[in-house]
């Protein structure tokens, strides 16, 4: 894959992102031994589309809370692999959160977010590094040393200035809010495709 098509998101259809965002409620509902009245299409998670190999993420938020968030860059198997695993992971491993309980089953919200391949991002300086970056498109990757972090494309919500938006990753990352100005680090870009649940198939 190219840098430049590595920029662009693949196009899954809105059924099979439903799919695949049921898929992710019905694991963590097992996982709680909770009924949960969701009817996942097989027919649609068995596409060939969905047997891709993609990076993908799972977030769960409470109120517009963040609650968990646990995702893989790189594919290590199938797009609905990577929703099992990620949706156990988001719900019971995220080390920011305590283990999701059973009544919190009903209040949270899921997004299933689908990666392509990260590609580098050549850059100068800081201000080579803004005028690149796409503010609502790309997601991004920081490295440096031994240290690294990712923010999604949906956190241009939160965060539209692209000079806060790479201060805080910086900080995510452990290091120095400033770190990307002097074009030390090295840098990925990713598209993503993201889907939100509909409340009422849950």
């Amino acid at each position: 894959m190219t840098a430049e098509n590595s920029r662009v998101a693949m196009t899954l259809s809105e059924e099979q992102g439903q799919a695949l965002v049921c898929l992710a409620r019905s694991v963590i509902a097992r996982r709680l031994a909770v009924d949960d009245v969701s009817v996942c299409a097989a027919e649609v998670l068995a596409q060939p589309a969905l047997q891709l190999r993609r990076g993908v993420f799972v977030t769960l938020t409470v109120g517009g809370q963040l609650r968990g968030c646990i995702g893989s860059l790189i594919a290590t198997g199938s797009i609905v692999d990577g929703v099992r695993d990620n949706a156990v992971n988001a719900a019971f491993h995220d080390p920011r959160f305590a283990p999701l309980q059973q009544d919190e089953f009903v209040l949270i919200d899921i997004e299933v977010s689908v990666l392509t391949d990260p590609a580098p991002l050549a850059h100068d300086d800081g201000d080579d590094l803004i005028a690149k970056l796409r503010p609502g498109i790309d997601g991004v990757i920081i490295a440096k040393g031994g240290h690294r972090a990712t923010f999604l494309p949906q956190v241009w919500k939160q965060l539209p200035d692209p000079d806060s938006f790479l201060t805080h990753l910086c900080q995510k990352a452990m290091l120095p809010g400033g770190t990307w100005r002097d074009g030390s680090l090295a840098v990925q870009t990713y598209a993503v495709q993201y889907f939100h649940e509909r409340r009422e198939n849950v």
